[in-house]
């Protein structure tokens, strides 16, 4: 098992932890900052899923309140788990 930090950009979480068993399925997941309720709800959603299958439904999702309106927590998930 390996445990992965993604630090995301222009989004109000800080830290994304995921442990990671050796067939790329997520085990944990924890997010610092942010949208408590919601992101504690996906890291729920997202664990026993395939990092390949979490960035396949994640990827792509805006948020208004990002910096910049063209990503979110979730895509920044997306983007972090894809370079995997």
């Amino acid at each position: 098992m390996k445990t992965m930090s993604i630090k995301p950009e222009n989004v109000c979480s800080r830290e994304m932890i995921l442990d990671i068993d050796d067939d790329n399925r997520i085990v944990s997941a924890k997010v610092i900052g942010g949208c408590m309720g919601n992101l504690q709800g996906i890291c729920k959603l997202i664990e026993g899923l395939k990092a390949d299958e979490v960035v396949k439904r994640l990827q792509g999702i805006k948020c208004r309140g990002s910096r910049t309106g063209e990503t979110s927590c979730p895509d920044q998930l997306a983007k972090g788990l894809a370079n995997l």
